[in-house]
């Protein structure tokens, strides 16, 4: 683990490390807000999971998260959406919503994508422990949360995992990736046709399975350009409402899919894990 960057930011650091990654088999980086807190104890810390075409980067430098940050005390943790690096596959065609950039937060298991696109076990144990252990973090107050592509991960390795993280919340999440062109495509290449084995990462159809309910807060902007086609937020509410998950899903008027809508309410989901990590 090798720091690439470090930016003081209201008293704490904006931090880039590079590692290299058994798990992805290839070179990472990720970003690391640390609070002024960080200097004294281990911190409470969020996993940051963004979207389509994104980096380590694009939350850093656009949400503009660190200052609540630093008031909470609280960590921000920033991994890349893809393996990177020669080698590894991207999409044949050249399209955005696959391959570099496009891992969705799963483990592919087709070839030729099974090598590097390991992105579920990576978020969830390879950088887990890697950051617990190097870093002033505490991982048993744990977080997560994300955008788009970052949302459909948030949500479905939340609820796969509700003894690691806390909370979950999402900005316009993917919400039925099964039932959606972006979804579709990406669960044909990583995982095969058959439609059964696309089911572990469909929020909409875990929170079935869901025994421990985290508590959960979602923001959909009601002018966002994919909400109808890619999105499907009303298909989870459906299984939320069937399943009895609670929730605070929240419809926000004139907002789109920017990083503008995410600056505008990140203060609001920094606050709502901060509260649920204060009573762990």
């Amino acid at each position: 683990m090798r720091l690439v960057a470090s930016n003081k930011m209201f008293s704490g650091w904006q931090n880039q490390y590079e590692h290299e990654s058994d798990c992805l088999s290839c070179t990472m980086q990720f970003s690391v807000y640390l609070p002024p807190a960080a200097e004294n104890q281990d911190v409470p810390v969020l996993y940051w999971l963004s979207g389509l075409t994104c980096t380590d980067l694009n939350f850093v430098t656009k949400a503009g998260a660190q200052r609540v940050a630093a008031e909470l005390g609280m960590a921000i943790v920033c991994p890349d959406t893809s393996p990177r690096g020669e080698g590894v596959p991207d999409d044949p065609e050249g399209g955005w919503d696959f391959g570099l950039g496009a891992g969705f937060y799963l483990n592919a298991t087709q070839a030729p994508y099974q090598v590097n696109y390991q992105m579920y076990d990576y978020i969830v144990s390879e950088l887990f422990e890697l950051v617990g252990s190097e870093l002033p973090i505490n991982n048993k107050l744990a977080s997560i949360s994300g955008h788009s592509m970052g949302g459909h991960g948030a949500l479905t390795i939340a609820l796969k995992n509700d003894q690691q993280y806390h909370s979950v919340s999402a900005f316009a999440p993917i919400a039925a990736p099964t039932q959606c062109g972006w979804g579709e495509k990406a669960f044909t290449n990583y995982l095969g046709s058959d439609r059964d084995a696309w089911q572990q990462y469909d929020a909409s159809l875990l929170l079935k399975h869901a025994e421990n309910k985290l508590p959960m807060l979602i923001d959909q902007g009601l002018e966002d350009d994919f909400l109808t086609e890619q999105l499907k937020p009303l298909i989870f509410l459906e299984f939320a409402d069937l399943a009895s998950y609670p929730m605070e899903y929240r419809e926000q008027a004139g907002y789109d899919h920017s990083f503008f809508f995410i600056a505008s309410f990140i203060e609001d989901h920094l606050r709502f894990h901060s509260r649920v990590l204060k009573h762990v």
